[in-house]
């Protein structure tokens, strides 16, 4: 057992732009952040994960990045930024920032002069090609739809771009490159940040050639992923990165890694790698996706659990899991795995319990703690998402996909669910602003809001509180084994942690049918207390009835 600041923690994701607007303009800032400090401290928390907050023409909402050294405009100054951090260390509260360096923005200076002149030393600090035949250098599609590949006039070459046209892909072959990157994070670390979450790390390393990727049939373009994804230099540059300067410094790391299975995994995380703390893994967050993330395929509990549970046990000796279900990416986690509706408070918590009860580190997405659901625009020019808005262009004005059925996709999958502001309390624009938001907030803050959840014992926030409060007490819930019961069942999921001898069962209904539940055999008879449960007057009988949603921790 490996004590570490990084296991024992809860982060709290804080997407900026839409947590609390301090001037009137609509758009979410630093001194709002710093405005809910307390009821950040009230939650229990003890990292906050803050998105990207450098100066960026926000093309995709800050994650493409003019000058990594300096603060948004709309967001406030370096100042501001070094008042928040204050402020959290005053808290006990670590800041973990985001670290975006697959890509830059395509008005950072380094690409500006790197477009410049084919001589320019730049140059090489992106990925240029010439075309073939007057089309793009391979077959590749962007994250974002279209070419991943966009023709430059000025010297008559095409760069490469996995995200937008406006996110230029980092050459990281260049150890120029490199060097720039670990002075900058050096920089960070220098100031007194915390840590990194990095955002798409396992892309930075790209086969050499660069060769066409795989098309299906009805594909638009080849898919990069097999070449660009976890690349033949990545456990290189991670160990380099490590070595220069993550060693340097107790700080947390967690990459952003899809198409990573446990086993991949262990590479970037374990303990000998010398790489990473933890990673982000996408195999859940990909469940119920179609051919694409806008066509519904139709899962069961059993795949669910078998996600979870294949890499709570795989990753149990030799790494760490970053526990989560949604984020500035993900649809909120409530709408999609619960039921946002008759039984959204029950449903809520039984997902919280789920998180908070497994080994690895949880994260909470902001909004989450009060049971924030999906939003429904009434037209797809109310998003402001560039993934929604370039895939309805492709898809829909194409004639690949017809609107209802594409608006259906977005309202279960689409970014924005996650990014409408927080909804503080039932007064005009939910109490986030006292202007005009920049992202519609959701009509439900009349109901569901933070002013309204702090009034109320049982309600989903005083739920999380304890759920945090029960991790700093039990050091079974952070360094205990995994063992789950009941592998076939569709509707329970049953495991036990287990810390020398202390031991807790967690026994969670993920429907709203009531269902029998029989407590696994070996532990019939036992002596249970109920550590914490989203219903009142829990039986402690080994037979019992699970009501809708119910979730219960016993300590045996």
């Amino acid at each position: 057992m490996e004590r570490k600041w990084w296991k024992e923690g809860v982060v709290y994701q804080l997407y900026p732009r839409s947590f609390k607007d301090s001037n009137g303009d609509g758009i979410g800032d630093l001194r709002g952040v710093i405005e809910k400090l307390d009821y950040l401290k009230e939650l229990g928390i003890n990292i906050m994960w803050l998105n990207p907050v450098y100066k960026s023409p926000n093309d995709d909402m800050g994650y493409d990045i003019s000058d990594y050294r300096d603060i948004m405009d709309e967001f406030g100054t370096m100042e501001d930024f070094k008042e928040l951090l204050k402020g959290l260390h005053e808290r006990d509260i670590k800041l973990v920032m985001d670290l975006v360096v697959n890509h830059s923005s395509d008005e950072h200076k380094w690409f500006a002069e790197s477009r410049s002149s084919k001589d320019s030393k730049y140059r090489d600090y992106y990925i240029w090609r010439k075309g073939k035949n007057g089309q793009p250098p391979n077959n590749w599609g962007s994250c974002f739809s279209g070419s991943a590949w966009q023709y430059d006039e000025i010297t008559e070459e095409y760069y490469l771009h996995l995200f937008s046209k406006k996110q230029p892909d980092l050459n990281w072959e260049n150890p120029e490159v490199r060097k720039e990157v670990y002075d900058m994070m050096k920089y960070w670390f220098e100031m007194g940040v915390d840590g990194f979450r990095m955002d798409v790390i396992n892309f930075i390393s790209k086969v050499p050639g660069l060769p066409d990727g795989p098309k299906g049939e009805g594909d638009l373009y080849g898919n990069f992923a097999p070449y660009s994804m976890n690349g033949p230099r990545i456990h290189e540059f991670m160990q380099e990165m490590h070595k220069e300067v993550l060693s340097k410094y107790d700080v947390m790391t967690v990459g952003e890694c899809p198409g990573v299975s446990p086993e991949l995994a262990k590479d970037y995380v374990g303990r000998d790698r010398n790489e990473l703390n933890m990673i982000f893994q996408f195999e859940l967050m990909d469940i119920g996706k179609g051919r694409t993330k806008w066509e519904e395929k139709p899962w069961t509990l059993g795949e669910f659990k078998a996600i979870m549970s294949k890499w709570q046990e795989e990753l149990s000796d030799d790494g760490w899991n970053s526990l989560y279900l949604n984020n500035h990416d993900q649809p909120r986690l409530v709408s999609r795995f619960g039921n946002d509706k008759e039984y959204r408070v029950e449903s809520a918590k039984m997902l919280a319990t789920m998180l908070h009860t497994m080994h690895g580190t949880p994260y909470i997405y902001q909004g989450e703690e009060i049971g924030m659901t999906n939003v429904k625009y009434a037209s797809v020019n109310e998003y402001k998402d560039l993934e929604i808005l370039n895939a309805y262009k492709e898809l829909v004005e194409g004639g690949l996909m017809k609107d209802e059925d594409f608006m259906a996709g977005v309202y279960r999958m689409g970014r924005d669910n996650a990014r409408t502001p927080i909804q503080w309390s039932n007064s005009l624009n939910g109490g986030f602003s006292n202007g005009t938001p920049w992202l519609k907030v959701n009509p439900n803050y009349t109901e569901i809001n933070v002013e309204e959840a702090l009034k109320d014992n049982n309600s989903i926030f005083y739920y999380y509180k304890r759920l945090i409060q029960l991790r700093k007490e039990n050091d079974v819930i952070v360094y205990g084994t995994f063992k789950e019961y009941y592998k076939e069942s569709e509707s329970i999921y049953c495991y036990t942690r287990q810390l020398e001898d202390k031991k807790l069962l967690v026994v969670l209904n993920f429907f709203e049918e009531e269902v029998e539940f029989l407590v696994p055999e070996e532990l019939r008879g036992s002596t249970r207390n109920v550590l914490i449960s989203n219903y009142d007057n829990v039986p402690q009988d080994d037979h019992i009835k699970l009501r809708p949603y119910e979730a219960i921790v016993y300590k045996i």
